[in-house]
């Protein structure tokens, strides 16, 4: 109960006015995705243990992140700050009032999932981005699990392209315990542990190119999976 009050009384406003800061100073993004994470992960409880040791500080990478709720968003935009992130989301996000207007204008990448041209374009935008030193974060299973499963969904291809198109070494993030906290299509908070670990970086680079995208996609599957399953389990 405490918890849903705080989300209504401190997170719902604080939003909204880091949004509109976001619009008029896209320049405080960074700085923004910290206290709106953090802001977040308090105001749900969220007790956050994050391993990054394998991250250099400050260095540019395509980070890929198995997707459990919507607060995933908010989790990995506080622990990886650092890194000066930009997601690449789904297109309905960007029509919410305030909140997609700054997601656009602080450069976070919409993806039309109904338009294969459309949604090539949109991969090409967030790799010229990411080669200009912005970080993207991407979500290769394209859409929440429905609970916390044992493995991860099956990862699609058009992170894979991204991810192969900007050169930059590639982060599996693994993700635990966020489905039980927010659950999927549920407005009720339930406060507990949640685990975030980013594995040693992938280099892609004169090792996968764009016409072997399924063997990058079944090679990474198979290191994220077997580390979530180690992490869940654990």
């Amino acid at each position: 109960m405490f918890h849903n009050l705080l989300i209504w009384l401190v997170f719902l406003p604080a939003t909204i006015l880091l949004a509109l800061l976001s619009i008029v100073a896209p320049s405080t993004c960074d700085w923004v995705h910290k206290v709106w994470g953090g802001l977040a992960l308090f105001c749900f409880g969220a007790r956050v243990s994050a391993e990054l040791d394998a991250l250099e500080p400050g260095k540019t990478y395509v980070f890929m992140a198995n997707h459990q709720s919507q607060l995933d968003i908010l989790l990995l935009l506080a622990v990886l700050h650092a890194h000066s992130v930009r997601f690449v989301a789904k297109q309905e996000l960007f029509s919410i009032p305030v909140l997609g207007w700054a997601m656009s204008r602080v450069g976070h990448v919409a993806i039309d999932r109904g338009n294969s041209l459309k949604a090539m374009k949109s991969l090409d935008r967030a790799a010229a981005k990411a080669r200009e030193g912005i970080s993207i974060i991407i979500f290769p299973e394209g859409t929440r699990a429905p609970e916390e499963p044992e493995d991860l969904q099956e990862f699609k291809i058009g992170g894979m392209i991204l991810a192969l198109k900007t050169g930059l070494p590639v982060v599996p993030v693994i993700i635990s315990g966020t489905a039980r906290v927010l659950r999927k299509k549920s407005l009720r908070v339930h406060p507990g542990p949640v685990r975030v670990r980013a594995l040693a970086p992938i280099e892609t680079t004169g090792r996968y190119t764009l016409k072997q995208r399924e063997a990058f996609r079944d090679d990474l599957y198979r290191v994220m999976n077997d580390a979530y399953r180690e992490l869940h389990n654990g």
